[in-house]
């Protein structure tokens, strides 16, 4: 009996697979289509059209075009024998320093063997010259050339990535070096994110064909031939060079910002390197110093790394206590230092606003204390359950700026970065019964706050724009298409509009005569500037320097966060670097009164380039 209807199973089956391989002549051809007569049978076929998408360029905000697929010339140099550097360097133009820099560049570690293939990047130029002058003045050489991506600045290397069949050499570098540490400096950029858009796509048929190969209807759709996209970024490639040569070999970022869109104007993850480097044949030498070199320059720090803010997270902390009504704008705290250390002498926090100007850690101390100790009528008594709840409730109006979640930004790998619960406390601490005094280091954004560097930036942009934000992106068009639709959506914090307006006058004092980042004023070039400085403790090494700010206060058109680690005070370190790329952007140039300020900065820069 068994035997029997698995024999019909099997049977029908049979029929059902025959049936869908036929169609009928009669049905249209864009329908998957059965014949009803079962002696005619079709063969559904694969047709791949001839045209080949040709992979989309990315541009900046001005249409300056940073990467596209052109021809690259490439030297193979002889495997053997004795090669002639002199003979080499006077055929391309080159002295004997750039010659022997360039083959040491192209070798992956200091004594590779001599059998190592070295193959040099050459310009039009110089190929010219090779395929005219080599076979008599240096033999043994091969000239050969090949579609590449290329780059035609050095900067934005973390934002724009690289085309993974391009970095194959890399890969074998970064897993040879060590393997963990590869997949978490992987980086593909937009290249990357947007590969889809980027490379477009082949056409397709889909039809079903006769014995004889006429054609009757089709068993798919047919894919039409999609041209590779160009990506409009939102990038503005001069203020991301300048930015970039402020940054030079510093551990730390830089993210500048539009707050009215949140398109990302520029990009820096520090140390800084090129862009090229990843993807070219003759830099395996400087791969391997970027994945040895213990300043990880290749750890995309903005979208990656996730930190303790310091002080500038005083902003989030004081907007959530005036929604909570734990404060108002003219609360005062006396500046008492057995509660905390505050680094700097200055007058009584009288009111908010002076308390942001002057920075004050035993102000913010009481702020947080007040907001965290509240007992409701409802918990009368229950300290323990009080103190959870607002604590939640603290956590839940600050994550309503982005915090503690991806914000979507269109890059690979994006860090959520950690805001502490109730739940958190309860296992660190192994007790309910923990107290304020165990967790007043939020207060000044220390201890368990972690923040990316896009959310510090977005911070600010909420600031800026009283309580509202678009989600940070850098591709502003994809064709003429304009960004991806969830970059349009406006998100709204938590936090009441008047609660925001409150804190700027604070910001802004905090540029003005007497605040803690006062020399960094741009009142000279009539640009008022709001911002918070922070340092951020650190017991491995000297303290991380920070600064959040926009301009102009009153009607925002970038707003920076800039981290600087192991550089000491954010007023002196940090707040310079973020308000000359106000002034660079909202200019296009610097005052002469910030001339020696701004060379001295990028000295600094590149002394310590890897």
């Amino acid at each position: 009996m068994r035997a029997a209807f698995n024999w019909s199973k099997k049977r029908l089956l049979a029929v059902l697979v025959g049936l869908a391989a036929c169609s009928s002549p009669d049905q249209p051809t864009d329908q998957p289509t059965l014949n009803q007569s079962p002696s005619v049978r079709y063969t559904a076929k694969r047709v791949v059209l001839p045209d080949v998408p040709q992979r989309g360029r990315i541009l900046d905000r001005h249409d300056s075009v940073l990467v596209d697929t052109r021809t690259q010339y490439l030297l193979k140099l002889p495997r053997r024998g004795q090669l002639d550097t002199l003979a080499l360097g006077e055929l391309l133009g080159w002295d004997s320093t750039t010659v022997r820099r360039r083959i040491a560049d192209a070798l992956p570690y200091g004594q590779a063997s001599r059998g190592y293939a070295v193959q040099l990047s050459l310009t039009k130029a110089e190929a010219e010259r090779i395929r005219r002058d080599s076979s008599a003045t240096v033999p043994q050489l091969t000239l050969w050339e090949r579609p590449r991506r290329t780059y035609t600045s050095p900067a934005a290397a973390p934002v724009l990535g690289y085309l993974g069949a391009e970095a194959q050499a890399f890969y074998n570098q970064a897993k040879r070096y060590r393997r963990g540490r590869f997949y978490r400096l992987r980086n593909g950029g937009v290249e990357a994110y947007y590969n889809g858009l980027l490379a477009g796509h082949r056409g397709y048929l889909h039809p079903l064909v006769d014995a004889q190969g006429n054609q009757h209807g089709s068993w798919a759709k047919d894919t039409a031939f999609q041209q590779g996209q160009d990506l409009h970024l939102t990038l503005d490639v001069k203020l991301q060079t300048y930015a970039e040569k402020l940054m030079g070999g510093r551990k730390g970022y830089l993210v500048a910002l539009d707050p009215r869109t949140g398109e990302i104007l520029a990009y820096v993850s520090g140390p800084v390197y090129q862009a090229s480097t990843i993807t070219a044949p003759d830099q395996a030498g400087v791969r391997t110093k970027l994945l040895e070199h213990e300043d990880m320059p290749l750890l995309n720090r903005p979208a990656m790394l996730a930190n303790p803010p310091g002080s500038v997270f005083k902003l989030v902390n004081a907007a959530v206590a005036l929604q909570m009504h734990a404060i108002t704008p003219a609360s005062a705290f006396r500046c008492d230092q057995s509660l905390v250390n505050c680094v700097h002498r200055h007058p009584p926090g009288k009111s908010l606003t002076a308390a942001l100007k002057y920075s004050c850690n035993p102000y913010f101390y009481r702020v947080m204390q007040t907001l965290i100790d509240c007992v409701p009528d409802t918990l009368a008594g229950d300290t323990i359950a009080a103190r959870h709840a607002n604590l939640a409730q603290w956590r839940r109006y600050a994550r309503s700026f982005g915090l503690d979640s991806a914000l979507g930004v269109d890059l690979p790998r994006e860090a959520r970065g950690h805001l502490p619960t109730p739940a958190y406390y309860d296992k660190a601490r192994r007790t309910r019964g923990w107290t304020y005094r165990s967790i007043y280091s939020l207060s000044i954004g220390q201890g368990e706050i972690n923040l990316t560097g896009l959310q510090m930036a977005n911070m600010a942009a909420i600031v800026a724009n009283r309580g509202w934000y678009y989600t940070p992106h850098l591709v502003r068009s994809v064709g003429g298409s304009g960004p991806l639709p969830r970059f349009t959506q406006k998100h709204r914090t938590l936090i009441d509009s008047v609660h925001f307006a409150a804190l700027v006058p604070g910001m802004v004092a905090v540029m003005q005569r007497g605040g803690t980042a006062d020399a960094s004023s741009l009142s000279d070039v009539g640009i008022k500037v709001a911002g918070k400085t922070g340092t951020v403790e650190n017991d491995e090494g000297d303290d991380h320097a920070a600064f959040v700010g926009f301009a102009p206060a009153d009607n925002p058109k970038i707003a920076v966060a800039v981290y600087l680690e192991n550089a000491g005070f954010g007023a002196t370190a940090a707040a310079p670097c973020a308000v000359l790329v106000m002034e660079k952007y909202l200019r296009g140039s610097i005052a002469p009164k910030r001339k020696r300020w701004e060379k001295r900065i990028q000295n600094r820069a590149r002394r310590e380039e890897y």
